[in-house]
């Protein structure tokens, strides 16, 4: 099973000595057009979105033609704009230190790369082809043959086993100073109830130090009933709440609260497209595809300057990922943010 890096001092862990070193030595970071830099508003306020690889981004015409095809060229042209991205590709298959080593290595030394937490780390279910060979061919053949296999239908030593690698993974980012938080998105039936907070606080325990946030998809967890008791949770748990701006009405709906409960500040634009929000057989892209009015986001700038003053750090990704709406929406927030 995977090696962890020692428990030091009050729990945490250190870097993992093992972890390889880069080829050639340490990369040297790329500089920064100043000319084309719009991200950074202030130094704790960080603006991006949630891809930089999305089909739909790629056909828009964002990227030149000739960067489009090639995946480091992609990055740093995308990291040469903002400084933050959403990595969602963790979401779907583990990541390993190799490819974590070739996102450092195509990034500036000031940019941050946050991670959507493995399925199975959130309750997720996972098509078990997802999972490392290793792991897969340890499971009964009945497992096996699912297509779609939750943490229930898994050994507790796979699932310690699946946080971590997730974490070891990321250790190059972790040691560069450039891994951000990872987000635990929880599904829309993962409810307000002792058991499941038991389960938060376990990804809590099984991914040591690191920057975690919540995102809920349950309504109930931030009714006016419920909301003090939710974010005295995270808050007593050094949890980041991650605050959503997305279609309203729907029980997986949370409502666009400003709320702070650690250091690190997050906020996810989902976009408002409410007749696609639920609508079935549409892919994620077709979800999300929504371009917010610069009115739309204007409406958040006093909640973000709160946020701000009640945080050390706030993220700001734009998860209206279809075509460069994205893309362009943050270059728009950030260019308010700098207006201020």
């Amino acid at each position: 099973m995977t090696a962890r890096a020692p428990v030091g001092p009050a729990g945490r862990r250190r870097s993992l000595e093992e972890c390889p070193a880069p080829a050639g030595g340490a990369p040297s970071a790329r500089p920064r057009a100043a000319a084309q830099t719009f991200e950074v508003v202030k130094k704790r306020v960080l603006i991006g979105t949630c891809s930089w690889t999305d089909p739909t981004l790629l056909e828009s015409g964002w990227y030149p033609e000739k960067v489009a095809k090639k995946a480091d060229e992609r990055l740093r042209y995308y990291a040469e704009r903002f400084s933050l991205v959403e990595n969602d590709a963790s979401y779907y298959a583990l990541p390993d230190q190799k490819q974590a080593q070739l996102w450092l290595e195509r990034t500036p030394e000031d940019f941050t790369m946050n991670f959507k937490a493995f399925a199975t780390i959130t309750t997720h279910p996972t098509d078990p082809k997802r999972l490392p060979k290793d792991l897969r061919e340890s499971l009964p053949e009945e497992t096996r043959a699912k297509k779609r296999v939750y943490p229930k239908d898994l050994p507790k030593e796979i699932i310690d086993e699946i946080h971590a690698r997730f974490w070891v993974a990321l250790e190059p980012l972790r040691k560069a100073g450039k891994l951000g938080a990872i987000l635990l998105q929880y599904p829309d039936w993962f409810t307000i109830t002792g058991k499941n907070k038991s389960e938060i606080l376990r990804a809590r325990e099984l991914l040591p130090d690191d920057r975690l946030a919540v995102e809920f998809r349950n309504r109930l967890w931030m009714e006016e009933r419920n909301r003090d008791e939710t974010l005295a949770f995270l808050r007593d748990n050094g949890l980041s709440y991650v605050a959503v701006d997305e279609p309203q009405g729907f029980p997986s709906s949370i409502p666009p609260v400003d709320a702070v409960t650690a250091p690190l500040a997050l906020v996810r634009f989902h976009g408002r497209n409410a007749e696609n929000w639920k609508k079935p057989g549409l892919t994620a892209a077709e979800r999300f595809d929504y371009s917010y009015e610069k009115s739309e986001l204007e409406e958040w700038l006093p909640k973000i300057k709160r946020m701000e003053e009640a945080s050390e750090e706030i993220h700001l990704l734009m998860n209206n990922c279809y075509g460069d709406k994205a893309v362009n929406n943050a270059r728009d927030l950030s260019e308010m943010l700098a207006r201020r």
